[in-house]
C-alpha cells in the first residue's frame, strides 16, 4: 500500500544563520554542506515567518473571506515570541512543493541527518532542529478558530 499521506522536512537554525539565510547569503562556505544537500534534492528553504507574512499579505490583497487560516496566522506573526520561533524556522520545499512524497522526505532527511551528526556542524550547531511533518489530519494540530 503505498503512503498516502504528503510529508515536509523543517529545521531550525541558529540565530545568526537564520538571518544570513533568510536574506540569501546561502554562498557562505559553511553552508556548503546544506547547499549541496539542497541541490541534490531540488529543494529550497522558506523561512516560516516569511511565509506566513506572505499568506498574510496575499489574504489582505484578496479578501481574508476566503483564507481560513488568516486569523490565526495574523496573531501568530504579531507575537514577538511566535515571531522568535518563526524566523529560525525553515521548511524545506521540494521540487517547488511545500509537501511532497514520502520517499522524497526520507532521502532529504537521511542526507540531513549525516550532516547533522557530522562533528563540525554538531560543534557549531548551525542546525538546530530537525521535523518531518506529514498531511495526516490526526497529527495536525488546528488552529483556533477566531
Amino acid at each position: 500500500m503505498t503512503d498516502q499521506w504528503q510529508y515536509q522536512i523543517r529545521i531550525t537554525l541558529s540565530d545568526e544563520n537564520a538571518k544570513l539565510v533568510r536574506f540569501g547569503h546561502l554562498s557562505y562556505f559553511w553552508f556548503k554542506p546544506i547547499v549541496d544537500i539542497l541541490s541534490k534534492h531540488n529543494a529550497t528553504l522558506v523561512c516560516q515567518f516569511d511565509a506566513f507574512s506572505d499568506y498574510v499579505a496575499e489574504a489582505e490583497e484578496h479578501g481574508v473571506d476566503e483564507y481560513p487560516l488568516y486569523a490565526w496566522t495574523k496573531k501568530t506573526i504579531e507575537n514577538p515570541t511566535k515571531e522568535e520561533k518563526y524566523i529560525k524556522s525553515f521548511s524545506l520545499h521540494v521540487d517547488g512543493e511545500m509537501v511532497y512524497e514520502k520517499a522524497k522526505a526520507d532521502a532529504l532527511e537521511a542526507d540531513l541527518l549525516a550532516l547533522v551528526a557530522c562533528e563540525v556542524w554538531q560543534k557549531e550547531k548551525l542546525i538546530r532542529k530537525m521535523f518531518k511533518y506529514n498531511t495526516n489530519p490526526a497529527n495536525q494540530i488546528q488552529p483556533p478558530i477566531y
